[in-house]
Parts: C-alpha cells; structure tokens; sequence
C-alpha cells in the first residue's frame, strides 16, 4: 500500500472502541489479536472470537460488519499502541535524528523480542495489510495515519535544527513508512515460506534506518 500524505480518509475503525459497547469491543478485538498470535490468520474466524469471548453472534454483528472491520479494528488498535509507546521513548531524546531512528527501528523490532507467536501476528496482519490495500484503502491509510504523523512529527523537528533536508514532512514521512513497511511484510513473509535467508530484525532494522537516514540528511 502507498500511503498519500494528507488526504481525506474515512472516519477510524478506532471509533468502536469508544461510546456505549466500548467494553465488548476492545473484548473482541484483544480475543483476535491474540487468536492471530496463538495460530496466525488461519486461526482468526468470528467462530473462533465468539468462543473465546462467550459472546453471541448478535453481539458481534452489532458492532463489526465482518472479519474485515475486525481486523481493520485489531491494525488501528495495534498501531496506538505503538505509537504511544514509541511516542513516549522518543520525547525522551533530544535530537529529532536520534527520536526518528528509535520510531523507525521500533517499528521493525517491535515491542519485545522475536518469537513465534509475533511473527504468526506480523506475517497475518502483512497478509491483510497488502489485501486490505486494495479492497479498503480508505480505512487502512485512516488506522495507520497516526504513525505515519509521529514519523512526520520527527521530520519536521530536524528540518527546523538543519539536520533533515527541506521537503514536505508528511510526504516524506509517507514515504518512509512505506519503505519500512514494504520491507518488513516481504522479511515476514520470506520467514513464514522458508525462501530466502531470513535476517534479525534488529540487522533488518539498522539497515532500513541507514538507507532512510542517507535519503533524508541535509
């Protein structure tokens, strides 16, 4: 998925999870998440949330219209949670270079270290990322904005000290998040076929943020 820099997007799969239901939302949405960890995308079917959330059908219905939106749901509730966390540990930092290579590296590393179970997630939601691409744009491009605009966040920062060349920062942004995500849904994916030589992600993660450095300095 190519992401444009401010474009009018639909309104965020995020909005179930507040107002009245809130609770029985983030219920199912936790439920799938883990179900993706647990056994990846194969394991995640309405059946399978409603057995493990105890919930019936009409509940479900009531505030997803499908596996579609639930999975929408799980990406944008996934991505708020990055953010924040990574949005935390970089007001820790005080140059905008450094706050930008934890954001970007973070992203590839994620929260903790490699297992089984986050690469069963990572490799399912890349699976739905490149589908949903096509079939939902809209609300895709909406539950990733907020990552793209922390990365945006940083870039502006080092445009204003000189260390980041003059450019539109939530272009530029766009465009490093997809060079960041492109490379890691094909490493998940070469993981989970066996082609290839699969790399660390912490190798995988020092080398996208060089290339995305050069391509950024002044």
């Amino acid at each position: 998925m190519v992401l444009t820099s401010e474009t009018d997007i639909a309104a965020p799969a995020a909005e179930l999870l507040a107002g009245n239901g809130a609770e029985r939302t983030r219920q199912i949405v936790r439920a799938a998440y883990d179900l993706l960890d647990e056994e990846g995308l194969e394991g995640l079917t309405i059946r399978a949330v409603l057995k493990r959330t105890g919930l019936s059908r009409r509940a479900f219905y009531e505030r997803f219209v499908g596996k579609d939106d639930l999975v929408l749901a799980v990406f944008e509730q996934t991505i708020r949670d990055g953010v924040a966390l990574f949005g935390e540990q970089a007001r820790a930092l005080a140059d905008p270079l450094d706050r930008l290579k934890l954001v970007v590296t973070s992203i590839v590393i994620g929260k903790g270290a490699e297992s089984a179970a986050a690469d069963r997630r990572g490799t399912a939601l890349s699976r739905e990322h490149l589908r949903l691409a096509e079939s939902r744009p809209d609300e895709l491009q909406s539950a990733i904005r907020p990552l793209v605009m922390l990365i945006a966040e940083q870039l502006a920062d080092g445009m204003k000290t000189g260390a980041v060349r003059e450019y539109d920062p939530h272009r530029l942004a766009a465009l490093v998040y997809n060079l960041v995500s492109t490379t890691v849904h094909m490493e998940l994916l070469t993981r989970e076929t066996g082609r290839g030589e699969a790399r660390r992600s912490d190798e995988l993660a020092a080398e996208i943020w060089e290339f995305s450095r050069r391509a950024i300095v002044s």
